[in-house]
């Protein structure tokens, strides 16, 4: 890991065979929400949604669950094959921490559908204009 560059770390990957990780393919995805600006777009949308201590960023903690039934998971416990990975996921939340997000996000209704489906749209109106500086609307 080279350094935390928004709500993932910035990977280089390399063949040299050293330090090889088992989710390797995600890092694509990965930088795919970060140039996209989805991982900042979401962040911001779901601000409303962030407990007064909470550690974890809904934004990111919703993004890890996205992430891991991309890569094959089937429930909310499989974000534990990202925390395994943290030279490549970041801090990822516990199980409960993910299941109480998304039980307050489905409690909110519709609220929480108008926020990412807003920050998507943020996130391709800024691609339409070349502008990759989503954050700064």
């Amino acid at each position: 890991m080279k350094k935390r560059i928004g709500s993932y770390p910035r990977v280089r990957v390399e063949g040299g065979g050293r330090a090889v990780v088992s989710q390797a393919g995600s890092v694509l995805l990965v930088e795919t929400v970060r140039k996209a600006g989805l991982d900042t777009a979401i962040s911001v949308a779901l601000t409303p949604s962030r407990r007064a201590r909470a550690v974890h960023d809904p934004g990111k903690v919703l993004l890890d669950v996205a992430l891991a039934v991309a890569l094959g998971g089937d429930c909310l416990a499989d974000v534990g094959m990202l925390r395994a990975e943290p030279a490549v996921f970041g801090p990822v939340a516990s199980d409960p921490t993910a299941s109480h997000l998304v039980d307050a996000l489905a409690a909110s209704g519709e609220k929480a559908g108008r926020a990412s489906t807003g920050a998507r749209g943020r996130c391709r109106s800024a691609d339409r204009q070349g502008d990759r500086r989503v954050h700064r609307w």
